[in-house]
């Protein structure tokens, strides 16, 4: 880091450099019972930590790792069909065949969707679904499978780790965070200039300036946080007022950091993990993010997990979603996908603030799932 972060500023940037440390480590833990009662040495593999985190500049100096480690959690055994909601599917793949390394009995079958035809499948399919978990990386649809009363009440054994507001309900449970963020050009604006508030643009100053990608679904979740707390009217203003200003559309908010990055806009909208994304392949770009504080830019969506009511194999499902909030499954998602942990005892990357030092809305995330009248927004004021 070339500065001392803010709550509002932080550097998309380099860690600083280190050892890694991990907090918690049963040393030789592999000859340590299961809470089954089983011998952990009986068909588990080596969980080794360095398996899971990521490789690039961003997963150096990482500092210490706490939370529960693969060796201290019940086996897996056994067969389970997860449907993937979403565009990390690859990732998610890859995190299942680490787990089916370490478990030689265990095997994961996943169908990959996008988030709302994932969510669309499992309502058409109801109780005859032969998915066992739903893996999503928008907590919209997965509130929405719990609308319809498909999902299994997660147990405390499973939810405890992550905050309340990542488990409403116990319906499911977030696995990785990802955050609203304002990423914005260094050489063309200092953190003075981004407002504290996302209402407050676009500004004069930013008029021509800045990019948005309204197709893409983490807009759309920003934008339905805006509609319920500022109001319909209000956000109809907000939307007329950025195209007034000449705002340029994107298809997606890689492109919009990347855009920042060039110099061709000055600020944008984004989910923070692009502007990483950014910084790690091009270290000398002057892209920055800024947050905003207690309103839709400030919101915290979350991939999570869902165990499905129909389910056969309730244990090894519930089993299952313990591991992806193991202290490797959340480095692996910290160093891989750079997106917000959901155990407090892992660190995000990149020197980003932590989700107590962030202020996001107050708002119930399964609300995130009345997408609907947003989308009609949307299409009202000719965003879409």
């Amino acid at each position: 880091m070339t500065e001392q972060p803010n709550r509002r500023t932080f550097l998309a940037g380099l860690a600083g450099t280190g050892l890694v440390g991990v907090a918690g480590c049963s040393g030789g833990g592999n000859d340590m019972p299961t809470e089954s009662g089983t011998d952990a040495t009986s068909s588990r593999g080596s969980a080794e930590f360095t398996d899971f985190r990521g490789s690039g500049a961003l997963a150096e100096g990482r500092g210490e790792i706490g939370g529960t480690r693969i060796d201290d959690l019940p086996e897996l055994s056994g067969e389970l069909t997860v449907y993937l909601g979403g565009g990390e599917g690859g990732l998610y793949r890859d995190l299942i065949a680490k787990l089916e390394n370490i478990y030689p009995d265990f095997t994961a079958t996943p169908r990959e969707f996008g988030t709302s035809e994932g969510a669309n499948t499992l309502i058409s399919e109801g109780p005859a679904t032969p998915a066992d978990v739903f893996w999503s990386v928008d907590a919209g649809s997965l509130a929405a499978v719990a609308a319809e009363g498909l999902v299994a009440e997660l147990p405390e054994a499973v939810t405890e780790p992550v905050p309340e507001e990542f488990h409403p309900n116990n319906e499911w449970v977030g696995t990785a965070g990802r955050a609203r963020a304002v990423p914005y050009n260094s050489n063309e604006l200092s953190a003075d200039d981004i407002p504290n508030t996302v209402m407050a643009f676009p500004g004069q100053e930013f008029a021509g300036s800045m990019g948005w990608a309204p197709t893409y679904g983490a807009f759309q979740a920003f934008i339905t946080t805006m509609r319920l707390q500022e109001g319909e009217d209000r956000t109809r203003t907000w939307l007329e007022n950025m195209l007034a200003a000449g705002v340029s559309e994107y298809n997606n908010e890689f492109i919009v950091s990347n855009a920042t990055a060039d110099g061709e806009l000055q600020a944008g909208f984004a989910n923070h993990y692009y502007a990483l994304r950014v910084q790690e392949a091009r270290p000398d770009s002057p892209v920055k993010l800024a947050f905003t504080s207690g309103d839709a830019g400030a919101l915290i969506n979350a991939a999570g997990a869902a165990v499905l009511g129909a389910s056969q194999q309730q244990e090894l499902a519930n089993t299952f979603v313990r591991h992806l909030l193991s202290a490797e499954a959340q480095e692996f998602f910290a160093t891989r996908t750079y997106a917000y942990p959901m155990v407090a005892d892992v660190p995000p990357v990149g020197g980003l603030p932590t989700i107590d030092e962030l202020n996001p809305p107050d708002i119930d995330l399964s609300r995130l799932s009345e997408i609907g009248p947003t989308v009609d927004l949307l299409r009202e004021t000719g965003v879409l």
